[in-house]
């Protein structure tokens, strides 16, 4: 049998023989048999009764769709309950920027990369739930650039490090205009030395302090906790030490604080 046609009759084969209602071995392989040797069989009923297949695939798709959300949701559930109880360790600093309220009951830890679109939006999420849950929690920004993929990534990081060093509070404000603004990293280090001269801060002395070795350590150890964790992507977030692999809808991050708080 052609293998293009095999392909298009084989998960039809499956259908009528998996949905019949006979248990006979034997008749399924038999008329199993029949089929492969005689597709046009299959060919001829599709082509007398269309609408009625298209139909049945789409119920099955539509079905299979169901099915794999809800598995999905599950596995999801499983995972935060499994967490609740396990919990990952991560290391909040001495000197570590909280943004929020220090002392919160739930910390937020995201693993970040500023060149990465899907953690744009993963801070318009964090800026909602701040003031969702307003007093609450307590959020801090780590680093994970991806090199590869995002060349400017890490000099950002630099930068923002040599901020927070110089005057913590206008780091998240470099935070915040960098990933409204992440198509103009491609200009380069002008284009970061801007947003510090907005900033009111001087220019050579950030500069110079990013390019420092403490802020290249930092950046590193952030980097292997990241990957120690077993976040290889971005962003990454770690709710009371609970997982989430990506920019997740808010409404999965108030699934889990909700079960943190107990609301």
């Amino acid at each position: 049998m052609n293998s293009k046609f095999k392909k298009i009759i084989t998960p039809l084969l499956t259908l009528l023989v998996i949905t019949s209602c006979s248990t006979d071995k034997n008749f399924k392989s038999s008329l199993e048999k029949t089929l492969t040797e005689n597709p046009e069989i299959i060919t001829d009923l599709i082509k007398n009764n269309p609408e009625k297949f298209l139909s049945a695939f789409q119920d099955m798709a539509k079905d299979a769709r169901k099915n794999a959300e809800k598995n999905r949701l599950q596995q999801e559930s499983d995972e935060i309950e499994t967490y609740l109880k396990n919990p990952m360790k991560f290391n909040i600093r001495k000197d570590e920027l909280i943004r929020g309220t220090k002392g919160a009951p739930i910390t937020i830890v995201e693993y970040s990369d500023f060149q990465c679109p899907f953690c744009a939006k993963g801070a318009q999420i964090i800026t909602e739930l701040l003031k969702k849950y307003d007093g609450k929690i307590a959020f801090v920004y780590k680093h994970l650039p991806i090199d590869s993929i995002h060349p400017g990534a890490r000099i950002a990081s630099k930068y923002y490090e040599a901020i927070r060093i110089t005057d913590g509070k206008k780091a998240f404000e470099f935070h915040d205009t960098l990933l409204e603004n992440q198509q103009k990293l491609r200009l380069g280090e002008k284009y970061l030395e801007s947003i510090v001269k907005d900033l009111g801060l001087n220019t050579k002395k950030i500069k110079a302090l990013a390019n420092s070795e403490d802020v290249a350590k930092r950046i590193e150890a952030d980097e292997k906790e990241a990957s120690t964790l077993g976040f290889s992507g971005t962003p990454g977030f770690l709710v009371n030490g609970i997982p989430v692999r990506g920019a997740y809808p808010i409404e999965h991050f108030d699934k889990i604080i909700g079960k943190i708080l107990k609301i």
